[in-house]
């Protein structure tokens, strides 16, 4: 009788949880990009222009306090309903739903099969690398593996299906195919040398307190978690998300005299890694670099590294995954932009 008990309870946890997560998804992903992707299926035009050019701001120009709000308007206009699903849903997971329930999801015996599910776990929600984090931390000390944690939060902005079914009706198929096959190999192939490199426990002092699961869900217990993620998480993410907007002339240099060659391809690469921008937003960007004259090579690298990682995302998850796990991570993610450079000009376009 108490087993059947504390076997309702647990899942009454995780069926709020899931409530939560659709309402939210629903709300911040999936009906705005039902309604964009239609739009773009009859204009095949995508509308706006690259973030980085937001207030005027050209590759080149001096770092400016214009420069930094310029940018983070412009960035927390396009995702704070994503970052506010993803703090409600990662309070949800911490809260509701018992450990032993997300291990039995996303714990697998072999590196590889924890990947692949962390990368499906990934993608329903949609979300850039930031937005995703505090989902990441939140599955990291629950005990959640390596892999499977890292694949979910590469999975989410790179095997994103809004934006491939986005890039499939604005830019040609090879676009497309680059980002679908190394992004999937990023994800899957990526996630497992991480873990394989860096794999360890989850440090005691990191692991935060689950619910039992004969433990009631409580609303005083869900809002402490989300409290605590926002204090915790947020600020530092604005502080280096107006950094780079601030610095952005300098750091992203690609659209002046930076056009073509080895070099080029290796700059796009790293700054892409480094940078951050909303779902959807590097579309626009390689988009006016190629038509500027940019390498085919260069933009198979934004396409991969530009939505992969960010610093904001690194300095969120950081603490959490441990430096070697994030380095790697973030290392990954460009040799994966040096693969996207190599395989979008055999494709042509």
């Amino acid at each position: 009788m108490e087993q059947r008990a504390s076997r309702t309870v647990a899942t009454s946890g995780v069926l709020i949880a899931v409530a939560v997560a659709v309402a939210g998804l629903l709300w911040a992903k999936w009906w705005p990009y039902q309604a964009k992707a239609r739009g773009l299926a009859t204009t095949h035009t995508w509308a706006g222009s690259g973030i980085f050019g937001a207030g005027g701001v050209h590759p080149g120009d001096a770092p400016s306090w214009s420069a930094a709000t310029s940018f983070t308007s412009a960035y927390l206009q396009a995702i704070w309903k994503a970052l506010v699903a993803a703090l409600l849903i990662s309070a949800a997971l911490q809260t509701l739903v018992p450990r032993t329930w997300l291990l039995r999801v996303l714990n697998r015996r072999r590196p590889v099969s924890a990947a692949v599910a962390g990368g499906l776990a990934a993608t329903p929600s949609m979300m850039c690398a930031c937005c995703s984090a505090p989902v990441a931390v939140t599955l990291r000390r629950s005990g959640v593996p390596t892999a499977a944690v890292v694949a979910y939060w590469l999975g989410n902005p790179l095997l994103n299906p809004a934006v491939l079914v986005f890039l499939a009706f604005v830019a040609p198929w090879q676009w497309t195919l680059t980002r679908l096959v190394i992004g999937a190999a990023v994800v899957v192939g990526g996630s497992v040398l991480v873990a394989r490199l860096t794999d360890r426990r989850v440090p005691e002092e990191v692991a935060e307190p689950q619910p039992a699961a004969d433990e009631a869900p409580s609303v005083r217990r869900y809002l402490g978690a989300l409290l605590r993620l926002t204090v915790t998480l947020v600020p530092e993410y604005l502080v280096v998300v107006m950094l780079i907007g601030a610095f952005r002339g300098w750091l992203f240099p690609l659209g002046g005299g930076l056009r073509s060659g080895l070099l080029v391809v290796v700059v796009a690469a790293i700054v892409g890694t480094l940078m951050v921008i909303p779902t959807g937003g590097e579309i626009p960007i390689v988009q006016g670099l190629v038509l500027a004259g940019l390498s085919l090579g260069a933009a198979g690298a934004l396409l991969i590294t530009l939505p992969a990682v960010s610093l904001p995302g690194v300095a969120m998850v950081g603490r959490t995954f441990g430096w070697r796990v994030t380095a790697a991570t973030a290392a990954v993610v460009v040799a994966g932009g040096l693969a996207g450079a190599a395989l979008l000009p055999v494709l042509g376009v």
